[in-house]
């Protein structure tokens, strides 16, 4: 095995991409400026305004500003879900800050694929001696995505003897996603 040791690796004037290696599996390009390309598409967005929801009841959250969004493939004003248009797998995450007004008897947060429960997080603080009324439950995930019709969403629900509600902010309610790897 032979070994290359340099300071400065720059592509030929006039063009943009870089590509080592030529005729097996161990290609690699490097896309205008980019480290690898492998962490795209990715978005992060967050709930700007408390969401208000019926008690006890899976509700879409509608997480409506874009941190940002590498290939616009987030759709954050009216289906609130990320659709990537390239295939592969996917870290997706999601944080959602629950509020009751009394007591929380459960809560949960849900990442759906294709309309359908992919993964949850939940918290019953029913038996615990404490009394809350606000719970924050982080969900993540890794999901291979088709690259055409498959979408993620998020849902939460929060069971209280009053009013729900979904609290907004950077830190209390966000969905994100970046693709890593095939």
């Amino acid at each position: 095995m032979s070994k290359l040791e340099t300071n400065t690796i720059d592509t030929i004037s006039g063009t943009t991409n870089l590509t080592i290696g030529s005729t097996n599996s161990s290609t690699v390009t490097f896309e205008n400026g980019a480290a690898t390309g492998h962490m795209y598409p990715a978005f992060e967005a967050y709930l700007s305004s408390d969401q208000s929801v019926s008690n006890a009841t899976a509700t879409k959250v509608q997480i409506n500003t874009e941190v940002f969004d590498t290939d616009n493939m987030y759709d954050n004003s009216s289906n609130y879900r990320f659709t990537p248009t390239v295939a592969g797998k996917y870290y997706v995450y999601a944080s959602i800050k629950l509020f009751g007004n009394g007591d929380i008897e459960a809560s949960n947060t849900h990442i759906y694929k294709n309309g359908s429960i992919y993964r949850g997080a939940a918290f019953d603080p029913v038996n615990t001696s404490n009394a809350m009324n606000a719970s924050n439950l982080f969900n993540a995930a890794t999901i291979s995505m088709n690259g055409s019709s498959d979408y993620l969403e998020i849902f939460g629900l929060v069971q209280s003897g009053g009013t729900t509600t979904l609290e907004a902010g950077t830190k209390n309610t966000f969905f994100g996603a970046y693709r890593i790897g095939a």
